[in-house]
């Protein structure tokens, strides 16, 4: 044999075994699912926005009708949007099944699906020995159905079952069917005809492909079908690989016949979660709430939810039942709220870190405050917000019984400082204790919160009150007046210079606080009014701040702090007139310059530091472990601030 005719052989013998090759490659951690039935199956509401955008590549379609408006092609894996079935139909309960799959499974596993519905089909539709009798008196507006897949759905689904089997493992089958064959006594036995036909045909097991049946529209009680759920339930006695989806309180069309978009969505998370459950995955259903889940302190008096379980889960609640699908918005992560039968609004989160979170309902785009929950101003407004409970460890801000409790004033002080006209400006003033009971006067801390934030954010976020009277009563703490105010950011930040003593942002309170304000508290309180006794501090832009104004104020401040400290474009050997290029006047003028931050922020306050060391400035610095550009990072860097306050060496 001549060297090309072996080539030729080797090429005869490589394409005779390459399908070989391929149907090996099939991927474990591919799982298919088969999705059959008639008009709810193909959709029957308009996809909205969020059913339009693909989740990605993890949950596929295998097409059984090309669509060239969105480039598929039948038999070819693209990724799964609506709609699933035919191009002209919409919504159905496999697009969001998909979704909650992908939501909950490990990120190595895709899920597909192969999706052939047709609407007021009868079972008999999809029975290989009936099917050809089927066609020929099917009703005229349903041929061109029909003839979409040869007039044979059974057929074609398999065809695609098939060759999805190449790519991956069918794991189960999902159907929703039965409006048309309402009271038909043997529809139980057909379903089983075709479902045992199913497996016979694509070499499966019942046992590792269950088929999941959903309940037709319910529309509290005047669904046009509803009569059907009674077979459907009872399903399982026939098929006992089988399980039903319920569709109580999902919601409809105003034909009571076909579910609306929301409906769509929730029934297929139903088919979902149930599927997960099969699978053996834990699910988290909103409507669930463990045993152990409490009512957290930022929730209103009166309401039960907000909660938080043991594993930091937050559970929502809103009672809402004309809303359109609405959205917990927290922790820089949207969740879908799910309808329950009497309208209630319902949401689980991922496992949250512990401490103080702002949150917004998101209604038809717009993000309103839950009215179950305590106001906060944050995000450059009244937001709402969640404590997720620490242990013990946090014990420091919280109030402790027989700890004697200071008092935080609401004051208005006159300004003239920013336009020469008086105008009435709001702020916080801690006092101890011991105010009340003698003569005797305090050092005093200006203390301001960060962008988008108020002067009640140190007291209500923060707990500062709480923090200072349990130091305070532990002797780690000098006992002190503080003050709050808003700093001129509690609107967004408009752009512009954002380096250190450069920017416009905040400084409008500069003077402020230097005309207005030192002096008020110094006439209205018993303070000890040189420098050595007065110190500020900030949290984020307030921390900017404080840089700013003390530095350039140093006959009046000694001590200062920045806690994630938004120091941004420092240059050590110009800033503030050069006074870090003059260490020994600088440690000799600020008594203690303090910088901190979160673990897992990247606010450059290391970097910082270690700069103003190498210039041989004193400064201490503390990590709060583990924790971002949050409230906890900031009460736990008050706490360690605070000992060092007003100290001598």
């Amino acid at each position: 044999m001549n060297q090309m005719m072996r080539k030729l052989l080797f090429l005869l013998l490589f394409a005779a075994v390459s399908p070989l090759f391929a149907h090996a490659a099939a991927d474990p951690n591919f799982y298919i699912f088969l999705c059959f039935g008639q008009s709810n199956m193909e959709g029957a509401a308009t996809p909205e926005a969020q059913d339009i955008q693909s989740p990605g590549p993890r949950f596929l379609l295998l097409p059984s009708l090309d669509d060239p408006q969105r480039g598929r092609k039948q038999g070819e894996w693209s990724e799964a949007s609506a709609p699933l079935c035919r191009p002209d139909r919409g919504l159905t309960p496999a697009d969001w099944f998909g979704r909650r799959m992908i939501e909950t499974l490990p990120d190595n596993i895709r899920v597909g699906v192969v999706h052939v519905a047709i609407g007021g089909i009868r079972i008999e539709g999809f029975m290989p020995d009936k099917i050809e009798e089927y066609v020929q008196t099917a009703p005229e507006w349903m041929k061109g159905m029909l003839e979409a897949y040869g007039n044979n759905p059974y057929k074609r689904l398999v065809e695609l079952a098939k060759r999805a089997q190449q790519d991956g493992v069918i794991k189960g089958v999902l159907m929703h069917q039965g409006e048309s064959n309402t009271g038909d006594p043997e529809w139980a036995a057909k379903v089983q005809k075709v479902y045992d036909r199913l497996l016979g045909d694509l070499q499966l097991k019942p046992e590792e492909v269950p088929l999941l049946a959903g309940e037709v529209v319910q529309a509290n009680g005047e669904g046009q079908c509803i009569a059907m759920n009674r077979q459907i339930d009872e399903l399982p006695k026939t098929i006992h690989a089988s399980h039903v989806i319920s569709s109580t309180g999902c919601s409809n069309g105003p034909d009571k016949l076909h579910f609306d978009a929301e409906g769509y969505r929730e029934l297929g998370r139903r088919y979902g979660e149930k599927m997960l459950e099969l699978l053996g995955y834990e699910v988290h259903n909103p409507f669930d709430v463990p045993a152990d889940a409490v009512t957290p302190e930022t929730t209103v008096p009166g309401n039960e939810f907000p909660k938080v379980d043991s594993e930091q889960r937050a559970y929502f609640r809103l009672n809402a039942p004309e809303a359109k699908h609405p959205q917990v918005d927290i922790c820089g992560k949207k969740y879908d709220m799910r309808r329950d039968e009497k309208g209630v609004w319902c949401a689980v989160t991922d496992p949250l870190v512990v401490g103080f979170h702002y949150y917004f309902l998101n209604i038809g785009g717009v993000n309103v405050i839950d009215p179950a929950t305590e106001t906060f101003y944050g995000c450059c407004r009244e937001s709402g917000g969640i404590e997720i409970p620490e242990g013990p460890e946090g014990d420091y801000y919280r109030p402790q019984q027989g700890v004697p409790h200071g008092q935080v004033r609401s004051i208005y002080y006159p300004s003239t400082a920013v336009n020469g006209t008086c105008e009435w400006r709001h702020a916080m003033v801690y006092t101890p204790a011991s105010y009340e009971k003698g003569k005797k006067r305090y050092p005093v801390l200006y203390l301001q919160h960060g962008m988008g934030e108020d002067e009640t954010g140190w007291s209500k976020q923060g707990h500062m009150q709480h923090i200072m009277d349990n130091l305070i009563a532990s002797g780690e703490a000098v006992p002190m007046i503080v003050v709050m105010e808003s700093g001129d950011i509690k609107a967004p930040f408009q752009g512009g210079d954002r380096r250190q003593g450069f920017s416009e942002y905040g400084a409008s309170f500069y003077k402020v606080l230097i005309q207005d304000l030192i002096p008020y508290i110094d006439t209205n309180f018993r303070t000890i009014t040189d420098r050595d006794h007065r110190a500020m501090a900030g949290l984020s832009w307030g921390g900017h701040q404080t840089f700013d104004v003390v530095l350039n104020n140093l006959d009046k401040f000694a001590w200062m702090g920045a806690f994630s400290g938004a120091i941004f474009g420092l240059d050590v050997q110009t800033a503030y007139n050069g006074i870090f290029t003059r260490p020994e006047e600088f440690n000799k003028k600020i008594h203690y310059l303090y910088l901190s931050c979160g673990s897992e922020e990247n606010f450059g306050t290391e970097a910082l530091v270690n700069n103003l060391r190498a210039a041989g400035i004193k400064a201490d610095y503390y990590v709060s472990p583990g924790t971002h550009h949050e409230w906890l990072t900031w009460r736990r860097c008050f706490r360690e601030f605070l000992p060092k306050l007003f100290r001598k060496e």
